[in-house]
């Protein structure tokens, strides 16, 4: 048989078997077999060292164009195979589109998260701003600003985590009341603040105590402000967090930062017209008080022409009191069964 006629058969055969191929793996199995360098076009050519001269360019075109044909088939045969597999997956991976979608789980605000949030909202809509500072604080402003020098014996209220001599993790938020204070333009008009975040003390959890927790504290400056516009503020903050049916009282107390001071207790029981003095229920909740006029001078501001009041209160215990909870660790322990309870949706 001649090579002309090798090579016709060759190609007759090797189109047969790219056509049948039903896998990627078979064909590249064909492709080996028929053009790979140990395959059959190869073996076939090597005869071309023994024809004459005359005949080689002819057999040379022509294995060029079985190459070719086979290459190309080969290709399209690839194609048809590739669609073929992404067919398949499609088919087996069709989604019912007309079908109801799984909704998703919504995440809620932790219920510390939602109090402190109730408590901006309602400032703001007072014209208070809401004013963040950091974590790690300057003892100035934590302590000295406050009206606590060093050698103050009120520093002992507080066990302090100190970084440094002068370095500390805030025991409140009340350096960022000192912070803003003597930054504030009063030419622009009063200062109405509220300062939410997280403070530290060197303190034995337990059930009502955490080394670390959160505080809301305020802060209003202007002239002419007086008791009664604390008392007035903070009777709208009791009843935005425990209800329009409940009361205040103010009880005189002691703080470096405020004089006169005053401890506030909000009633646990509701409050009518009609109910006794001594069937009140009272509960503390926070402290308050004028601001001491050393603060607000050593801030640069002039305490014989403004005046202001300010207030610390806990989420933590607000949070407690509202919902009843005994134990102020169950906030942390991340427990869902817990914090489902508090869920907004209800």
């Amino acid at each position: 048989m001649s090579l002309k006629e090798d090579l016709t058969q060759l190609r007759e055969q090797a189109l047969v078997r790219i056509d049948s191929a039903t896998s990627l793996k078979e064909l590249n199995e064909a492709r080996v077999k028929e053009l790979g360098k140990k395959g059959a076009l190869t073996e076939v050519l090597r005869g071309m060292k023994d024809l004459p001269a005359d005949e080689r360019p002819e057999i040379g075109a022509l294995a060029n164009d079985v190459r070719n044909e086979l290459t190309d088939e080969i290709n399209k045969r690839q194609t048809e195979l590739e669609n073929a597999v992404m067919d398949a997956q499609l088919q087996a991976e069709t989604l019912d589109v007309t079908l109801p979608g799984q909704p998703a789980i919504q995440g809620q605000p932790h219920v510390l998260q939602q109090i402190i949030e109730s408590l901006e909202d309602q400032f703001i809509g007072m014209g208070y701003q809401i004013i963040e500072g950091p974590e790690v604080e300057q003892d100035k402003y934590n302590f000295e600003m406050m009206n606590l020098p060093k050698d103050h014996p009120a520093r002992d209220m507080q066990d302090t985590f100190y970084i440094s001599p002068e370095l500390l993790m805030r025991t409140q938020t009340s350096p960022v009341q000192a912070r803003t204070l003597e930054q504030h333009d009063f030419s622009k008009g009063p200062l109405k603040m509220i300062s939410p975040g997280r403070v530290y003390r060197r303190d034995t959890d337990d059930a009502t105590h955490s080394h670390q927790f959160h505080q809301v504290e305020g802060l209003v400056v202007d002239k002419h402000i007086t008791m009664g516009d604390l008392k007035g503020t903070l009777l709208a903050v009791a009843h935005q967090l425990f209800g329009e049916d409940h009361d205040i009282r103010l009880r005189p107390s002691y703080f470096p930062f405020t004089e006169p001071s005053v401890e506030v207790d909000v009633s646990w029981n509701a409050v009518t017209p009609d109910t006794k003095p001594e069937d009140i229920e009272w509960i503390e909740v926070l402290g308050a008080g004028m601001v001491h006029p050393n603060v607000l001078e050593m801030a640069g501001v002039d305490s014989s022409v403004y005046g202001g009041f300010a207030f610390g209160l806990g989420p933590d215990r607000f949070a407690m009191l509202k919902y009843g909870v005994e134990d102020i660790r169950n906030f942390y322990l991340n427990d869902v069964r817990f914090l489902k309870q508090f869920d907004q949706k209800g």
